[in-house]
């Protein structure tokens, strides 16, 4: 018996993958995440991706068998919270805040959703990567903010607009740019959040 046989197929590919170092295995994600941006989704390849990063596409296939796989673990990889932190003690002003800090990455954010926005309705693993690297961590962040203004007494707890507020800054983050052809920037949302958010909670 072989010594790959004795360790079994899961511990050949642990050892196949370890070869990576995490510095080579980011510079694969923000590749693949640069091109699709770029280029659209359909239009990445595995060997586009090896020859731009200068290796084999073996060493792709062999880390993430498919593009699907490939994209999805580049997805994960770049989860951050964009609302995490922001607590100024007043309901009106974390929403300012918050505006402030999407319009700040609403460029390559809102580019990435609209590149693979057809591919995500084919491909539920995308799909999930996609919503937990871009969209749950900042639903969570957000309603964190309103449960805080609701525990602080700025606005009740079944106030009917306390449940839009995400589906509102994250729609006119994506549609913007289908109306008029720009991005939706730190002063737009802000005056967005001012002119449409505060007044439906019946803040100032």
């Amino acid at each position: 018996m072989t010594s790959q046989a004795a360790e079994g197929p899961e511990s050949v590919a642990a050892s196949r993958r370890s070869k990576i170092t995490p510095e080579r295995e980011r510079e694969f994600y923000d590749a693949v995440l640069e091109q699709i941006r770029e280029c659209g989704y359909d239009a990445v390849t595995m060997e586009g991706i090896a020859a731009s990063t200068r290796c084999s596409k073996s060493t792709l296939y062999r880390q993430w068998k498919t593009k699907p796989q490939f994209v999805a673990a580049a997805l994960r990889s770049s989860r951050k919270v964009r609302f995490a932190g922001i607590d100024s003690g007043s309901l009106a002003e974390d929403l300012r805040l918050a505006a402030r800090a999407a319009g700040d990455w609403t460029g390559k954010d809102t580019r990435l959703l609209q590149a693979l926005g057809h591919a995500v309705t084919q491909d539920r693993e995308l799909q999930q990567a996609l919503r937990e690297a871009l969209v749950d961590p900042e639903i969570t962040a957000l309603r964190e903010i309103l449960r805080r203004g609701v525990d602080r007494g700025e606005i009740a707890a079944d106030h009917p607009a306390l449940e839009f507020v995400p589906t509102q800054i994250f729609g006119v983050l994506r549609v913007r740019p289908v109306l008029e052809g720009k991005y939706a920037d730190p002063d737009y949302l802000v005056r967005f959040v001012e002119a449409a958010v505060l007044p439906a909670l019946g803040l100032t």
